[in-house]
Formats: structure tokens, sequence, C-alpha cells
């Protein structure tokens, strides 16, 4: 329990940025599950298309600092790496 007005604040604050940073973080891992499923299917024109929208959101996230941006370019890596492994 926040002992001040500015205390209660930043409480108000931290619990409204998580709610917006975990609403982020699904729409990217949704932007990533939905490249992968298209690999799965084999539709190499299609993964490419949803690869370069999940490219974007990841660069987002990590400008943002709700992702490293290691963690984007070794997603985005690991993604590229199997879409020209379909070849």
């Amino acid at each position: 329990m926040a002992n001040s007005a500015q205390a209660a604040k930043r409480a108000r604050q931290a619990e409204k940025n998580r709610q917006h940073n975990v609403a982020l973080r699904s729409d990217m891992r949704t932007a990533i599950k939905k490249v992968l499923a298209s690999i799965q299917t084999g539709d190499q024109a299609q993964a490419n298309e949803l690869f370069r929208s999940a490219q974007s959101k990841l660069d987002g996230m990590a400008r943002k600092g709700i992702i490293t941006k290691n963690k984007a370019a070794r997603t985005k890596s690991r993604i590229n790496a199997r879409i020209k492994a379909m070849a």
C-alpha cells in the first residue's frame, strides 16, 4: 500500500504500463507464431510477408525496451534461417 500520493500515482502508472507491455508482448508473440505456422505449411511467399511484419514488431519492441536488442536480433535470425531452409 502506498504511503503518499506520489507513491500511489507511481503504482497506478506502473500497473498501467505493465498491462500495456503485456499486450504488446502478446501481439509480438502472435506475429512470430503466424510466421512459424506459415513455415510449417510450406508457403514461403506468405512466410516472407508475415516475417516482414514480425520483424517490424520485434524492432519496435526492442526500441521501446520491452525486449533486448539481442533477443530481437536472435529471433529474427532464427526465423530467417528457417525461411531460407525452405527453398
